[in-house]
């Protein structure tokens, strides 16, 4: 029986990975983001993906999308921006862009999938907040709100058949380690909802301190 996974973000990075990687091993593949060029780069020559595009803020949207896949078996939910700036220079609506993105986007896709999989008693939902850095406060505000949902959720669904992770990538480590930890930790206890993802080099931590961009820079989830 074809299994069926959401990804969101599905047009870079993470995201783009863990579409490819489902589809390659056969999973019928939702693969969503706001950037359309980005997700047909990441569907190309993967018969068994399907892109949409979807703003993870609009819950009409994602809830739209998700009455279009069915019953989904996984989600991997890796829509989220961390632009970089000072806790008191970044501007508010970029903060607030930050935390409607991050954290009611990661809201509004579990609102659409878990209670499926809940009635189904079987699923498993992954989120992925950025691990946060230095000089990226909203983001680190969202990824330990993220978090926290993830813990809550786990703590009021437990036993019911889903299994519940909560990612926080590192910043330069390569996303094929993080979705290799991921697998790993599937296979690890329910209790367990954080996956340990190895430290990156030296090198790639450095490279990956954050710059200041601009809020132009940082629209569209990735």
């Amino acid at each position: 029986m074809m299994r069926t996974a959401l990804v969101t973000g599905a047009a870079h990075g993470l995201g783009a990975l863990a579409a490819r990687r489902l589809a390659a091993a056969a999973w019928d593949v939702v693969a969503v983001d706001l950037d359309a060029d980005g997700l047909a780069r990441t569907a190309l020559r993967s018969p068994n993906m399907h892109v949409r595009t979807c703003d993870v803020t609009d819950p009409e949207a994602v809830a739209d999308v998700v009455a279009m896949a069915g019953p989904v078996q996984r989600v991997v939910h890796a829509a989220m921006i961390s632009p970089a700036a000072p806790a008191l220079e970044q501007p508010f609506a970029e903060v607030e862009h930050v935390l409607r993105t991050d954290v009611l986007g990661t809201v509004h896709a579990v609102r659409a999938t878990l209670p499926g999989m809940l009635e189904r008693g079987r699923g498993e939902l992954i989120l992925c907040p950025d691990h946060p850095v230095p000089g990226a406060a909203a983001a680190a505000a969202a990824s330990a709100a993220v978090a926290a949902y993830t813990d809550a959720l786990w703590a009021e669904h437990r036993g019911q058949g889903v299994t519940f992770r909560c990612c926080r990538t590192p910043h330069g480590v390569p996303a094929r380690l993080v979705l290799d930890a991921i697998d790993r930790s599937l296979a690890r206890p329910a209790g367990e909802t954080h996956v340990r993802v190895p430290g990156g080099t030296l090198r790639e931590r450095l490279g990956s301190l954050p710059t200041r961009r601009s809020p132009a820079d940082t629209v569209a989830p990735r």
